[in-house]
């Protein structure tokens, strides 16, 4: 099979066995896999991840001949299953897990994904594969109230303008009626506009100090945190949804001054996910910047690193 594989910081197309299936594992033949910001992080070192990247996928099973056929996306944590975290029910978090494209495991920038049965999910006819994509992204956002009581008059800061605050804007919409956008790119704000989302420019961020009960931060860079704090009240609570390879420089005493809640949150839930795909309450459309076929692999990763981008996928094959 055709796999990008990363080694020593450097990323190449090569040539590759097909994976081996384990006793309890599908094959799946990917169709599209989307490039999220946490791969682009991987290839500048986060992680020390070695093999084939990415998480993001829908696809085709093609054993075992039980799910033969069937369209499937899937969870990307892979837990033993047997230890105390996995028995209080936090497999995410099982210290022996592995991770599809990003710990320890192979994952979806190649022609051919195995992963566990008990992983997948399948994709109602009326989601369409590259609806079916954003899942793994929208579980992410749909985590967010999991996570943090939000009500209709709760005040909410998105912080940041990407792939993963496209998904967190629209989960938190049906969730309160005070949302704001905040962002830098003036394209994509008028994007989130169009959906009759508020927003605002980072620029005026100091301007709004205090003025949010939540902020949550999708901004993927070392400045998100600092600034998600600044945007709260006190006891107010900050979302930290970001992941990047680098070092943070910054003072939280106002966190102790104010009594500030950081919550860290990371994968979803599938199930919330899918279900919002299928009632159409989540538009994926407008943030699906391009589609590229595998052998302009350079090209796709060159175009979701520009600031204007939201999902860029890979076609593997059909």
């Amino acid at each position: 099979m055709q796999a990008l594989y990363f080694k020593d910081g450097q990323l190449l197309a090569k040539e590759m066995d097909k994976p081996q299936v384990r006793r309890g594992e599908a094959l799946v033949k990917i169709r599209y896999a989307g490039i999220c910001s946490t791969d682009l992080e991987i290839l500048k070192g986060y992680m020390d991840f070695t093999g084939i990247p990415g998480h993001e996928f829908v696809g085709t099973v093609e054993t075992p001949r039980s799910l033969a056929g069937r369209r499937v996306t899937g969870e990307i944590n892979i837990s033993c299953g047997s230890c105390e975290l996995c028995r209080r029910g936090l497999g995410k978090h099982c210290r022996k897990r592995t991770v599809l494209g990003i710990a320890g495991r192979d994952g979806v920038f190649a022609e051919y994904l195995t992963i566990p049965m008990t992983n997948l999910h399948a994709v109602p006819d009326s989601v369409s594969d590259e609806e079916a994509v954003f899942t793994e992204l929208l579980a992410a956002a749909c985590e967010i109230p999991e996570r943090v009581y939000i009500s209709q008059s709760s005040r909410v800061a998105v912080l940041g303008d990407g792939r993963l605050a496209a998904m967190a804007a629209q989960v938190l919409r049906l969730k309160t009626k005070a949302l704001t956008v905040i962002g830098i790119d003036q394209e994509k704000m008028r994007l989130f506009a169009g959906l009759g989302i508020d927003t605002a420019h980072s620029a005026a961020i100091s301007s709004m100090k205090g003025s949010f009960d939540v902020a949550v931060e999708c901004t993927g860079s070392r400045i998100g945190l600092p600034d998600a704090v600044e945007l709260v009240r006190p006891h107010g609570t900050v979302v930290l949804k970001s992941t990047f390879h680098a070092p943070l420089k910054w003072n939280p005493s106002r966190t102790v001054v104010d009594e500030i809640t950081i919550v860290g949150s990371r994968c979803g839930p599938f199930e919330t996910a899918m279900g919002l795909l299928e009632k159409k309450k989540i538009e994926t459309a407008p943030f699906l910047t391009a589609i590229y076929p595998f052998g302009k692999w350079e090209t796709a990763l060159r175009r979701a690193r520009r600031r204007n981008a939201f999902k860029v996928l890979l076609e593997m094959g059909t």
